[in-house]
């Protein structure tokens, strides 16, 4: 009896993973057997606000989906970790608890330590190069190596550019030795910093403030709109535009669970996901270039690298691209160095 009860409760299980229509019915790859009464329901969690260019794609998403299937498929957003957060949404997405998540790429170099490639330090050139990156063949063999673990990579949802902040001027490498930065946890960034010269210093990013005042580190990295956000002009004063790094979203389904929608679902969920990753990309360069106007009219003084300039830092990492190559991958880094 006991065997035939947990038997019937893991095919309940399977059928709520699968579809999310919950229990008590057999799966179905039917479209018709859902209304807009009674819909499809998709579980979208991510853990920034629902005003970040994340969140508002998330809920544009939401939106088209409801368009496209005419009311058949209703996608609940969760943001601010209201559902996960960065520790377990990824294990919630591939028990099929949830169908939808965007994390951090740093968060899958534990999966694949090629997802380091947003670290590697002076390798994207500008923007137009991480958008060639993510959108051609390295990107999307990228995106799907994750598919053993039963995740299915959809896009690349962007924040932006990392640049360098200080209290003492930055402008060339030399300006960088005997400094300590707050950084995040990561190998790369510990070997960026040491080839720099400088000291780095693992500091949770909701304490950074903290530290730049209290002179804990001399400087820190990140995009303009955090550094304008989390209002670090207070604490800095000078500012290198770098370009040096990026911090960008991964957003990620359940494979099985994907793989089992209606025909007609998946194509609305496709074309969906394409145009909130076109939408959530030009709000975030624009978000960016708010707070980098923020910032240059704030009384920070910030620096430009001429192409020489920015050489001088290439040829410096050249040590870190050897070192990680084979981690992260020779092909993706020369790829990425070639665009």
């Amino acid at each position: 009896m006991k065997k035939r009860w947990m038997a019937a409760l893991a095919g309940c299980l399977s059928v709520l993973m699968l579809t999310a229509a919950g229990c008590g019915g057999a799966k179905t790859q039917d479209a018709s057997a859902y209304t807009p009464e009674k819909p499809l329901i998709i579980k979208f969690s991510h853990v920034t606000t629902a005003d970040s260019p994340k969140g508002k794609a998330a809920t544009r998403f939401a939106e088209l989906m409801a368009e496209k299937t005419g009311g058949k498929v209703k996608v609940e957003v969760y943001p601010s970790s209201q559902l996960y957060g960065d520790k377990d949404e990824m294990e919630a997405l591939q028990a099929g608890n949830v169908h939808i998540i965007a994390p951090s790429a740093t968060k899958l170099v534990g999966f694949n330590p090629a997802f380091q490639i947003v670290d590697m330090p002076f390798l994207f050139k500008n923007h137009d190069s991480v958008i060639k990156f993510w959108d051609g063949e390295l990107g999307k063999k990228l995106l799907g190596s994750l598919e053993s673990k039963n995740m299915l990579g959809l896009a690349m949802w962007e924040n932006g550019f990392k640049v360098f902040t200080a209290n003492k001027p930055l402008a060339k490498p030399e300006d960088f030795k005997g400094l300590k930065f707050r950084t995040q946890a990561g190998k790369v960034l510990e070997a960026q910093f040491k080839a720099l010269g400088s000291g780095a210093a693992t500091i949770p990013f909701g304490e950074t403030y903290t530290a730049l005042q209290q002179g804990t580190v001399d400087g820190q990295e990140n995009t303009w709109n955090n550094i304008d956000t989390q209002k670090y002009v207070e604490v800095q004063k000078h500012l290198l535009v770098s370009n040096h790094g990026r911090l960008d979203y991964i957003v990620l389904t359940n494979k099985k669970w994907y793989s089992e929608l209606p025909e007609e679902f998946r194509k609305a969920f496709d074309e969906s996901m394409a145009e909130a990753t076109k939408y959530e990309r030009e709000l975030a360069v624009q978000l960016d270039k708010e707070s980098e106007n923020n910032l240059r009219n704030s009384g920070m003084t910030v620096v430009e690298l001429s192409e020489s300039e920015r050489e001088a830092f290439v040829k410096l990492m050249e040590p870190v691209y050897s070192e990680f190559a084979e981690t992260v991958g020779k092909e993706i880094i020369d790829g990425a160095r070639k665009l």
